[in-house]
């Protein structure tokens, strides 16, 4: 059992700060020494945040950023190491804000619902997965060296990037299950064909990659990147009136449900919770105990080696032959 002790309160993961003069405010993930990687609480309090900025007049821009040389590299999947390990009696109560003393009973490991209600949680934008779905300002997400797995997430429902040329976009999953959440949002704002190629190879994309698929707006050298991401910011705070902007986003957001954005967050729930019927061929990266107790980093590493050196997910990697 991973304790929760052993990791940083969610006020300290994820800060958050407001200037009503500006009405620019920043949500910063600050666990730099684990790639800002959110726990199961932070996810929760920074769905709970955006939702604040949502209803606060003082709030027209949200920048979202993180601390250190990476914007993140997904969520703490070793806090998750037991929903897939091997004990029986195993509760995901904890997810969905329900105390373990609460009289609610967890369906059991084995069963179809023990993943396929958690997984249909990730389309909730109340618990930190598709949150920026339903906030009716502006959100602009800055981007620097990492931008995997949970912040890739962030990429996708964001409605500007502004990212460091440097950056790395993709998401781990791509080569120890095949999927992840985002998927439809993914095909929809990298364009079919490209987001096709990332998820069959599994190879992240550059900053200028990206921009090309029309996904990043800007790319920037990182010494430039926070004066970039702040012109982004100022000029969106002082053009039209927050109303407008709450009108706009409205519009925007009925386009994305017409091309199936919600649907595609419900489909992809239903294809992660049958990840316990899928057969491996043999030689692939598993999300097992095996892995867990190696560790996902180490072992995404080990596997990286198997690509081209331009493939490969890590930096390190990637500078090796």
């Amino acid at each position: 059992m991973h304790k929760d002790d052993i990791r940083p309160p969610p006020e300290e993961i994820i800060l958050y700060e407001k200037d009503p003069k500006t009405k620019i405010a920043t949500i910063t993930l600050s666990r730099p020494d684990q790639l800002n990687a959110p726990t199961i609480a932070a996810r929760l309090r920074y769905a709970k945040l955006i939702h604040r900025a949502n209803v606060d007049d003082d709030v027209k821009v949200l920048v979202i950023r993180g601390v250190g040389n990476n914007l993140g590299g997904g969520a703490d999947l070793a806090e998750q190491a037991d929903m897939l390990g091997d004990n029986p009696d195993f509760s995901l109560l904890h997810e969905f804000e329900i105390g373990a003393d609460e009289d609610v009973k967890y369906p059991p490991k084995g069963s179809y619902r023990y993943l396929a209600q958690l997984t249909q949680l990730y389309a909730n934008s109340n618990f930190g997965c598709r949150s920026l779905q339903d906030f009716k300002k502006i959100s602009i997400l800055e981007v620097k060296g990492y931008c995997y797995g949970w912040h890739f997430y962030q990429a996708a429902d964001a409605d500007m990037i502004i990212s460091s040329d440097d950056a790395l976009f993709g998401h781990p999953s791509f080569r120890y299950v095949g999927w992840g959440p985002r998927m439809w949002q993914w095909a929809e704002t990298m364009g079919l064909r490209k987001f096709m190629e990332m998820v069959f190879t599994g190879r992240p994309f550059t900053a200028r990659e990206m921009y090309d698929c029309n996904f990043v707006n800007s790319v920037v050298p990182r010494d430039k990147l926070e004066a970039e991401v702040a012109k982004y910011a100022n000029a969106c705070a002082i053009n039209r009136p927050t109303d407008t902007v709450y009108m706009l986003k409205t519009l925007f957001e009925t386009f994305k449900q017409q091309k199936g954005e919600y649907m595609g967050s419900v489909l992809t729930g239903w294809l992660e919770s049958m990840l316990p019927v899928v057969k491996n061929d043999g030689g692939e990266l598993k999300l097992d105990d095996e892995t867990f107790d190696k560790g996902v980093n180490n072992a995404v590493k080990d596997n990286d080696d198997l690509y081209p050196a331009d493939w490969r997910l890590s930096k390190s990697g990637r500078r090796k032959p």
